[in-house]
């Protein structure tokens, strides 16, 4: 079973005195070349700060955000789950996470990148600032990182719940197979239709992450996962072809 979560375009600062990025430390070696040519682009971007900021879509005083990147091989790294920050990582409350339920999250759960390409839950990364959309000087994220990824869901064996935003699943879709499914935030009206939410999405995320860690359960399929998701008192539902919906 593997969890794919969006990551945050804000990150915690700092980590331990003395450590940094070593790419042979990140989970899915598969991804090693496209996180060598992601740096590289990212190296190239940061030689102005100016345009770095306007790639990055940061506005005109972005420059101090954009200049984390040129540090990124030197500065201090954290595991993905306390370095990423935002509405659905606050709602996943990775600080609060036993040792053992981290463990869980290292072994089911993926933080999809745009930097990095998928992350283990604790793999130990820097700062960096870099978006799905963001532009690069030779070569696209998409050329980077979708035909790479889209290989290596498609190895994976297993349910894949794939809880990213549209943005970051472009970046690597998902097999088409029966168990490997889309998940989206929905609401439902009185009249009984369904809506995609924006406000809550992230955060209905982040707890229904929290929920799967916390209950150490892997689901081998996705009748598994709705009949652990009725037992648990969450609301989730086959909704179009390929995907589920969370009603909230």
């Amino acid at each position: 079973m593997l969890l794919l979560l969006p990551p945050s375009e804000t990150k915690r600062e700092g980590g331990p005195e003395g450590t940094a990025l070593d790419l042979d430390a990140l989970s899915f070696p598969q991804l090693a070349s496209a996180r060598r040519a992601a740096l590289a682009e990212l190296r190239a971007l940061s030689t102005n700060l100016e345009t770095a900021a306007a790639a990055l879509k940061l506005g005109p005083k972005g420059a101090p955000e954009a200049a984390k990147n040129r540090v990124v091989r030197s500065s201090p790294v954290l595991p993905a789950l306390d370095r990423f920050d935002g509405v659905l990582f606050d709602a996943l409350e990775a600080g609060r996470l036993t040792a053992a339920q981290r463990e869980f999250a290292a072994r089911h759960v993926a933080v999809h990148s745009a930097l990095f390409g998928l992350l283990g839950a604790l793999d130990p990364i820097p700062s960096y600032r870099l978006s799905h959309d963001s532009r690069l000087p030779g070569r696209t994220l998409k050329g980077i990182w979708r035909e790479r990824t889209g290989e290596l869901l498609a190895a994976h064996p297993g349910l894949i719940i794939d809880a990213r935003s549209e943005g970051y699943a472009a970046l690597g879709p998902l097999p088409r197979r029966p168990d490997a499914v889309f998940l989206r935030v929905v609401s439902e009206d009185a009249g009984g239709r369904k809506r995609a939410l924006n406000h809550f999405n992230k955060q209905a995320k982040g707890r229904f992450a929290r929920a799967i860690v916390e209950s150490g359960e892997v689901h081998e399929d996705v009748a598994g996962l709705l009949a652990w998701a009725a037992r648990s008192g969450w609301r989730l539902e086959t909704g179009a072809p390929g995907e589920l919906d969370l009603v909230v």
